[in-house]
């Protein structure tokens, strides 16, 4: 069994030895180095946790995920000594939900999150502008690892909440370095043009000031700052970037490695280069302090990447952020943890940003069994080789009407506008092959068990305008492999 060891049980078991060993001070000595050294073990158990989290990048922009374009030797290293999830999901297509189904470990529709929050873009059936927010009932992954003595720091994107009661120090977060809003420049505003402070850089809560520099390189600086001052101490780190998001900025040494690649894309793979060289500061920042063999490190994105937008890449996935096909949904992830997860090794089985909470709690040592309402599950025993079935049998998507379920193998998506469609993600990830003809009962099978799982979800707190129904289904069309569409059927 883990011992568990709080400060204020140390220091009182420390007094009261005091007393009872006065006149002994040898002794009052010895029992305190023989203190250290226990406090010291049981800190050593709990390993440090990093999370690289991107931002927009496509499935396939990684020279792990088979790209030749891309240039990312220090995640491709990453991958080499972990492990790489080849069937990883996020809990929405779009960034505001992902990240509260990841944050909460629960499917944010359990809570009122399930659309994007834009404030530019909404509705006026919901709340509106800084208000919308991840509610306050629930608990983040920072507030669970606050209760097991870890010191947490976000850096970068929030993406929760731009009212001050949303902010990530009032959400477990110890330190905070980053903007409130979805997106932002990467070089330091005019605040003479910008004064919206959600998007302006902010050290805590409301010291504003701009950075200098690019901001990809100085979110790593960050880090690496804060793991050093906390080296001694369970620490968690959330670099949550805003790369590849637009805008578009990247910088000139970047886009000279890619003298034949032009227009967004030489843009897009640049600002990839520069989120890979910032993961790598990280990487050599626990090297350098030996902590490395004790820090599980992931990396993964929010949503699938959104073509259009950046130039991302999806291959050989269909559709795009915005979509429930494998490209809106489906994104690379790579777990190490060298005491425990296989180097180089490949992981099939679904797994979900869902199961990240309570993949994190039972690295800590928590027991997360009696945590309620929880969706995920922990990882560790399914990617360390101790268990041989599924983290999950069934999987869940919602926007509005848009839906989709991945059972087992097989995938439903719910259209506002036309049949559904039906593929065997085991033949077919690109979802080309529509089965829906050919096994209607699957079809119904599926709808049922889709319905079922609606039934036990709160209404949305915002909505966007309905007009963003008429350019996501338009990404589907325009953002697939088959250009069959299903208005035949």
């Amino acid at each position: 069994m883990k011992l568990m060891i709080e400060s204020k049980w140390m220091m009182s078991l420390l007094k009261n030895t005091y007393v009872c060993c006065k006149p002994n001070l040898s002794k009052v000595l010895a029992y305190s180095v023989a203190l250290l050294i226990v406090s010291n073990a049981v800190w050593a158990e709990k390993p440090n946790i990093v999370l690289l989290f991107a931002d927009d990048a496509g499935f396939a922009d990684f020279g792990f995920q088979g790209s030749s374009e891309s240039i990312t030797p220090n995640l491709d290293k990453l991958a080499s000594e972990g492990v790489r999830c080849t069937a990883a999901y996020v809990t929405s297509s779009v960034c505001g939900p992902s990240r509260a189904g990841l944050i909460t470990g629960k499917y944010q529709q359990r809570f009122g999150f399930e659309e994007n929050n834009v404030p530019k873009a909404m509705s006026n059936a919901g709340l509106v502008g800084e208000e919308m927010g991840l509610p306050l009932d629930q608990k983040t992954i920072a507030n669970y690892l606050q209760e097991q003595q870890y010191r947490s720091a976000l850096f970068g994107k929030w993406h929760l909440g731009g009212a001050d009661r949303y902010h990530p120090l009032k959400r477990g977060f110890n330190e905070f370095y980053g903007f409130r809003d979805g997106s932002r420049s990467f070089y330091a505003y005019n605040l003479a043009k910008n004064p919206d402070p959600m998007k302006r850089m902010e050290r805590g809560f409301e010291n504003y000031a701009e950075h200098e520099g690019y901001l990809t390189d100085v979110l790593a600086e960050e880090a690496c700052a804060f793991i050093t001052r906390n080296k001694d101490t369970p620490f968690f780190v959330f670099l949550s970037f805003n790369a590849v998001h637009t805008p578009m900025h990247a910088l000139k040494k970047d886009l000279a490695m890619f003298p034949d690649v032009e227009g967004k894309r030489k843009i897009q793979l640049a600002m990839g280069l520069a989120m890979d060289r910032a993961c790598g500061k990280i990487l050599d920042q626990l090297e350098l302090l030996g902590l490395s063999e004790n820090t599980l490190v992931i990396f993964t994105n929010d949503n699938g990447g959104p073509t259009d937008a950046n130039a991302s890449l999806n291959d050989p996935l269909s559709g795009i952020k915005g979509t429930q096909l494998e490209g809106g949904i489906r994104v690379p992830f790579i777990m190490r943890w060298p005491s425990r997860i296989p180097a180089a090794s490949v992981y099939e089985y679904p797994v979900s940003m869902l199961d990240l909470l309570p993949t994190f709690l039972d690295a800590a040592g928590a027991d997360v069994s009696g945590i309620e309402g929880l969706d995920g599950t922990s990882l560790i025993p399914y990617l360390s080789g101790e268990r041989s079935d599924r983290p999950h049998q069934t999987l869940f998507w919602r926007w509005g009407v848009r839906a989709a379920i991945r059972d087992g193998d097989w995938k439903l998506i719910r259209y506002p506008d036309r049949q559904a469609e039906l593929y065997d993600l085991s033949k077919d990830i690109s979802e080309v092959d529509n089965l829906a003809v050919s096994h209607p009962g699957k079809v119904d099978e599926l709808y049922k068990k889709l319905f079922q799982w609606e039934l036990t979800l709160t209404r949305p707190l915002w909505q966007l305008k309905r007009s963003t129904e008429e350019k996501n289904m338009r990404r589907y069309d325009a953002y697939r492999q088959s250009p069959k569409l299903d208005t035949d059927l």
